[in-house]
C-alpha cells in the first residue's frame, strides 16, 4: 500500500550570487515517519530544509502540504504552517525558566500583560504529554544539554508542529540522553508527527529512521527505506564512489623494545584510577567506553592539562609534569570541542594554524608572516582543507575542514603522539573518510596515534589495537585482528 506524503517538495531551485545550489531537488515526507537527511557539505540538505522552514526563499519549484501548494517568504510562513527547525545550536536563554522558553515570544496574555499561571500549566502539559519530567519552573541553566534538547521540542509542540526538522540532535549528548531522545523520537512519531532527521552519525541512522535521502552536488540521488540499504552503499552514494576508508586495513609496521609513550598508574580524581599501558611508534590504540568511563580525562592527563593524582606519564623516555612539558614533548591533543577549545573562530585559517607554532616563527620581537602563510598554504595542500585562502575566517568554513584545521596547527609541531578526542564529530561522512585516511599516513610516518571515538565503526576502521575502559580502569587490551565485527566490541564495552 503506498503511504500518502504530508509534504512534496518538487523541482526546487536555488542560486546564490549565480552559483546553483539546489538543481530541481525534490523530497516527500510520509505523516509520522523519521526521515534521514544525509549528504556531504555542499550537498544542498540545509538550503533545502531553510527553504521548508522560510529562511530562504526558492528560485522556482513548488512545496505542497497535504496536498495544497504552499509558499513560504519567512520563517514565519513555516511555523503558521506547522513546520519547526531545531538547530544544533540551541535556541534558548540560559536565565528563562522551562515554561519562559517553550513560549518565548508567543507568551499566553492577559490583556497587555504575560500569564505567568497558564504559561506554567501549558508547559506542563506539553511535557507530560512527552513523557519528560521537568519542572516547567525551573530555571533552563540549572538542567544538563539533554534537558535542553526536550526543552527545543517542546517549544516547536507549543506552535503546533507536525512536521519536525531536527539538526544534528545528538552531537552534545551523553549516550544516557541520547537514549532518552530516540525514546522520545518514537513517541512523537506514535503521535503522527514527522520527523526529518539530519546526522552525520551512520549508526543511529539505522537506529531511528525508516526513511533516508541522500543529497548529491544539489539533487536528491537516493530515497530508500533503511531496511533496503546498506550502510556501505549510502556512503557510495554520497562520496560518489567506492570508498574502502572505513574498511580497516591491517597495518605493517616495525614494533621496536622502547614504546614512545608510557603511562603508569595514572589516577585523576574518581574518574581515572590506576591506568596503565604503553603506545609505540606508528601504532593507533582506540580508546573504548561508555561516556563517564574516563577517555577523555586519561587523554587530558597525558597532555597535562589535567592534573594528576599519582601516577607517571614518559614520552620517549622523559617525564611528562604539565601541558607546556607536553608540548615539548612533542604531545598534539585535538580536543572534542574543536569550537571552543581548539580555534579561534573568528580569526583566519592562517592565524589559528600559527598559533600552536609562533615562538617558532618568531625572531626577537617579530613574526615571520610571510613564513606562516607559506606553512598555512602546505598544510591547506596537504590535508585538502577547501578554503578560498589563508584569510578565510575559520567560522565561515565547514565543521570538517575546522578539524583539519586543528590537526595542521599540531602536525606543524611534527609531534610524536597525537591525541584525537572524537576527531570525527559533525563532520559529513566524506570528510570523515578523509581525516581517517590523514591519520594512517601519519602513523604510517612513525607518528603514535591515541584516538577517542563513541562511533565504534570509526574505531574499529582506524585502530591497531583498543583499549576498553569501563569506570576509569581499562578492563581489556584488544588486538584489533581479534574483533570480527562490532557487536563484539560494543559487548566488550557493556560487558561490565
Amino acid at each position: 500500500m503506498t503511504i500518502p506524503h504530508i509534504l512534496e517538495m518538487a523541482n526546487i531551485n536555488k542560486s546564490f550570487s549565480r552559483v546553483p545550489v539546489l538543481k530541481n531537488a525534490r523530497f516527500e515526507l510520509r505523516r509520522g515517519e523519521v526521515h534521514a537527511l544525509m549528504g556531504g557539505n555542499g550537498a544542498g540538505k540545509s538550503t533545502l530544509m531553510k527553504i521548508l522552514t522560510g529562511v530562504y526563499t526558492k528560485d522556482s519549484g513548488t512545496i505542497s502540504l497535504e496536498g495544497q501548494q504552499v509558499e513560504f517568504h519567512k520563517p514565519k510562513d513555516a511555523e503558521r504552517n506547522g513546520i519547526a527547525m531545531i538547530f544544533q545550536e540551541f535556541s534558548l536563554i540560559p536565565t528563562l525558566t522551562v515554561a519562559e522558553n517553550i513560549f518565548l515570544k508567543h507568551e499566553p496574555r492577559i490583556g497587555i500583560s504575560i500569564d505567568g499561571k497558564e504559561m506554567v500549566k501549558r508547559s506542563k502539559a506539553i511535557l507530560d504529554d512527552l513523557e519528560v519530567n521537568i519542572d516547567p519552573n525551573a530555571r533552563l541553566d540549572s538542567l544538563s544539554v539533554g534537558y535542553w534538547q526536550m526543552v527545543e521540542i517542546a517549544k516547536a509542540l507549543s506552535k503546533n508542529a507536525r512536521i519536525l526538522v531536527m539538526d544534528e540532535p545528538t552531537a552534545s549528548l551523553t549516550e544516557s540522553e541520547i537514549r532518552s531522545l530516540f525514546q522520545l523520537v518514537g513517541r512523537l512519531k506514535n503521535a503522527g508527527i514527522t520527523i526529518v532527521y539530519i546526522s552525520h552519525r551512520m549508526a543511529e541512522i539505522y537506529q531511528i529512521c525508516d526513511r533516508i535521502t541522500v543529497m548529491k552536488d544539489g539533487q536528491n540521488v537516493l530515497t530508500k527505506e533503511c531496511s533496503e540499504i546498506s550502510m556501505e552503499q549510502v556512503i557510495e552514494s554520497m562520496l560518489g564512489k567506492e570508498t574502502a576508508s572505513f574498511e580497516w586495513q591491517e597495518r605493517k609496521y616495525d614494533k621496536p623494545a622502547e614504546p614512545v609513550v608510557r603511562v603508569r598508574n595514572v589516577a585523576v580524581g574518581s574518574r581515572v584510577k590506576n591506568v596503565s599501558f604503553d603506545l609505540y611508534p606508528g601504532e593507533i590504540v582506540g580508546l573504548a567506553g561508555l561516556m563517564g568511563s574516563g577517555r577523555t580525562e586519561i587523554a587530558e592527563a597525558i597532555f597535562g592539562i589535567r592534573s594528576r593524582d599519582k601516577g607517571e606519564i614518559l614520552i620517549n623516555g622523559k617525564k611528562v609534569k604539565d601541558v607546556r612539558d607536553g608540548i615539548r614533548q612533542g604531545i598534539a591533543l585535538v580536543p572534542e570541542n574543536r569550537r571552543k577549545q581548539g580555534l579561534v573562530l573568528d580569526h583566519s585559517v592562517r592565524s589559528n594554524v600559527m598559533l600552536t607554532n609562533i615562538y617558532d616563527l618568531s625572531k626577537r620581537l617579530f613574526v615571520n608572516d610571510s613564513a606562516g602563510t607559506t606553512m598555512t598554504n602546505e598544510y591547506i595542500r596537504k590535508l585538502n582543507i577547501k578554503t578560498d585562502g589563508p584569510e578565510k575566517v575559520v567560522k565561515l568554513l565547514s565543521g570538517g575542514n575546522q578539524q583539519k584545521i586543528v590537526l595542521a596547527k599540531w602536525l606543524a609541531k611534527n609531534p610524536s603522539l597525537l591525541i584525537l578526542d572524537e576527531p570525527t564529530i559533525g563532520v559529513d561522512i566524506g570528510a570523515k573518510s578523509e581525516i581517517v585516511e590523514i591519520v594512517r599516513e601519519l602513523a604510517n610516518r612513525g607518528i603514535s596515534v591515541l584516538v577517542i571515538s563513541s562511533e565504534l565503526q570509526e574505531l574499529l576502521a582506524i585502530s591497531d589495537r583498543i583499549l576498553v575502559l569501563f569506570n576509569g580502569e581499562i578492563m581489556k587490551d584488544i588486538n584489533r585482528r581479534d574483533i570480527e565485527t562490532e557487536e563484539v566490541l560494543h559487548h566488550a564495552i557493556q560487558g561490565y
